[in-house]
């Protein structure tokens, strides 16, 4: 058989011509190439992990030859690590016996353009068409360049362009037409063979995306999650069994990855049963109960978990810091935001699983029962029984005036042995037409003490008072207190 390759501006065109051959007595013809495609799989499962990385466990059947083989195994991830890629037989019998000799992932794909760069240095066919007759007439020219524009030389001249069809006699063997492993091997049995490659792979991910709706009185949320795959890996897996690893995986990092390439296609959501969870190692791992195909170029989603009635605590916090307790400042800030909270624990109602991490997206429904986005916030993988605090805002109607009233230096002399006394007053107002509970959070740093306050504190921690303050309807209410600091 012989191949001819056809160039004609960006088309590229292969015909196959049947030709006599010929084997020297003797001598032993080559083995053909076996070619494996998606058409020979069995079963295909994938294993997504957090940091842009999967595991692939495709099975097929292989018709191998007895002894050696070259075994192109197409389909592949583009982003696959061959050096993870671990091909064995899962026919169990002596006869099936498959050894391992080389393996080489061929990434570079076939394009006109690729075509022409591997044929630098060497002699390619140019045909040209006479406009006038028709006639065709061809000669031999050597690929000088391929930069910015295709130089030939001929026998008389050097040309620029491609003056006409360029000829070719033969892809060259790395060169494919979608990424390929090619792995040569040793089998002592002939016929079909299942087979099962495994591999680590990139350009699969996933992350958990999750949608809650507050009650009108914000005492309660209803929350649905939703596992989002991309997949950007070069492939399709059809009809996959999918599985999913939460947690924080340790990998040795690469100097090089292969690049990302290609735009996400976004996909609705769809209707999907919950996955089941189940701890693996010190990670958990959750499956999908059927198969689903994760295509190329796409991202789509699964459902992960629905909970309703989730008890809530909303929270309005004033944060302070704690460098105005080393010097003379004054003025703190005016009409300082008030940051809004909203704190669940993960039990009961439908919850009591591990979540993964991933981005809380919160909606309300307004006077007229349309869900109104109100914040999202992002949290970490959160064991069962935790608590998930989400802050989605700052509030428009509360508001906060600070000032540091008193400074003074009361003894020390040395560099770590000073001791200050700092008088403050906060103002905080409400314009809303209901009262609010405002937590004023200040970080103190050293030894301090509380000498007078107009509210009572509470130390939430050895470097944190606390302070709530109720503030009426259209109202207003003032917190003063001074603190000893010995730093």
């Amino acid at each position: 058989m012989m191949l001819k390759i056809f160039v004609y501006g960006c088309v590229l065109l292969v015909s196959m011509v049947m030709v006599p051959i010929r084997a020297a007595s003797g001598m032993e013809v080559a083995k053909e190439e076996i070619l494996s495609s998606l058409k020979d799989q069995q079963e295909v499962a994938v294993t997504i992990y957090n940091e842009n990385l999967a595991l692939v466990k495709d099975q097929r059947r292989v018709a191998l030859e007895r002894g050696k083989n070259r075994l192109a195994w197409r389909d592949v991830s583009a982003r696959i690590m061959p050096e993870t890629a671990l091909l064995r037989s899962l026919g169990g019998g002596d006869g099936d016996g498959v050894v391992l000799l080389e393996q080489n992932f061929d990434f570079d794909l076939l394009t006109p353009q690729k075509l022409l760069d591997k044929y630098v240095g060497q002699k390619v066919t140019v045909i040209k068409t006479n406009p006038a007759t028709g006639a065709e007439s061809s000669e031999f020219a050597t690929v000088l360049s391929t930069n910015a524009g295709v130089v030939l030389k001929f026998a008389d001249r050097i040309e620029t362009g491609a003056p006409g069809r360029i000829v070719f006699k033969a892809v060259p063997d790395n060169l494919r037409d979608r990424p390929t492993l090619v792995i040569t091997l040793h089998s002592s049995g002939a016929g079909q063979q299942p087979m099962e490659l495994s591999y680590l792979t990139g350009g699969l991910s996933w992350r958990a995306d999750y949608v809650a709706e507050l009650s009108p009185k914000d005492d309660q949320l209803d929350l649905n999650g939703w596992v989002t795959l991309t997949n950007v890996s070069g492939t399709s897996y059809p009809d996959a069994k999918l599985q999913l690893v939460a947690g924080d995986v340790n990998r040795v990092r690469h100097e090089m990855d292969f690049a990302q390439d290609g735009r996400v296609m976004k996909a609705m959501p769809m209707a999907a049963p919950a996955m089941a969870e189940e701890g693996l190692f010190e990670y958990h791992l959750y499956s999908l109960e059927r198969p689903t195909t994760i295509a190329e170029q796409q991202t789509k989603q699964v459902a992960l978990l629905s909970a309703q009635h989730v008890p809530t605590r909303k929270e309005l916090l004033l944060q302070g810091r704690d460098y105005y307790y080393r010097s003379s400042y004054g003025d703190l800030g005016q009409k300082m935001k008030v940051g809004v909270y909203v704190e669940f624990e993960n039990k009961a109602n439908g919850l009591g699983v591990p979540l993964p991490k991933g981005v809380i997206r919160v909606y309300k429904k307004d006077s007229k029962g349309s869900a109104q986005f109100v914040g999202e916030d992002r949290i970490d993988h959160t064991p069962r029984n935790e608590k998930v605090r989400l802050k989605l805002g700052e509030a428009f109607d509360v508001t906060a005036d600070k000032k540091q009233t008193d400074f003074q230096k009361v003894g020390g002399s040395g560099r770590y042995n000073y001791i200050f006394e700092s008088a403050y007053q906060i103002e905080l107002k409400n314009a809303k037409d209901e009262a609010v509970m405002v937590k004023v959070m200040e970080p103190v740093p050293g030894d301090w003490e509380i000498l007078s306050e107009s509210q009572v504190h509470k130390k939430e921690a050895s470097n944190t008072v606390v302070w709530q303050v109720t503030v009426p309807p259209g109202g207003r209410s003032i917190l003063n207190y001074r603190v000893k600091v010995r730093l």
